[in-house]
């Protein structure tokens, strides 16, 4: 399982770009990606996202930096070892659909699945499964399950901020190890107890 986590200048993966990419690889957690890019000419860039992201206009735009093409193409050959490259993480499709777009803009294959784990899911089946009433919220009517209270809800604190594409790949990976397998993953979280289990 790849899992993935893109941090971006936005959430349209046709207008925004890629400006962090953190992986790791859940057969040797110990294998682990992160890297930073500009974004490709003419992205456009929400105020919103930098504000989650914690990066500045300057720094994505910085030329100095690699481009996106570079940064996406690194990613794609360091996941080649990979004997499951299914992506996992939370609200994966976005991610997918971020790196899917940078590979058509730089003209590169595309060979990852569409099929991929969320862990979004992953948690309302535990939840549900443990007799726990997955949250609504009440003003959209839809899941209120974003990874801080999938974080919360596996006995881990909320995500730090700002958002960093490794940190969060690191994050989805716990939770999936521990919503699948009831066991802890990474030495980042050993000292958070898996709540179902104590």
């Amino acid at each position: 399982m790849l899992v993935l986590d893109i941090e971006g200048s936005g959430t349209d993966y046709q207008k925004h770009s890629i400006v962090s990419i953190g992986a790791v690889d859940m057969e040797d957690p110990t294998r682990r990606f992160y890297g930073e890019c500009r974004v490709w000419d003419g992205a456009h860039i929400m105020e919103d996202a930098l504000e989650v992201n914690g990066f500045t206009e300057a720094e994505i735009t910085d030329p100095t930096k690699k481009s996106e093409a570079k940064l996406v193409t690194e990613f794609l050959e360091w996941t080649q070892q990979m004997g499951d490259r299914t992506l996992a993480g939370q609200n994966v499709s976005y991610d997918r659909d971020m790196l899917r777009a940078a590979c058509d803009r730089a003209d590169l294959p595309w060979d990852l699945a569409y099929r991929t784990i969320d862990t979004h899911t992953l948690c309302w089946m535990h939840m549900v499964k443990q007799g726990v009433e997955p949250p609504i919220d009440p003003q959209h009517r839809r899941s209120a399950l974003n990874l801080d209270v999938v974080l919360n809800y596996c006995g881990i604190p909320d995500e730090p901020e700002p958002h960093n594409a490794l940190t969060g790949a690191l994050s989805h990976a716990e939770v999936i190890s521990r919503l699948l397998y009831d066991k802890k993953l990474l030495p980042e979280f050993e000292q958070f107890d898996i709540p179902w289990l104590v």
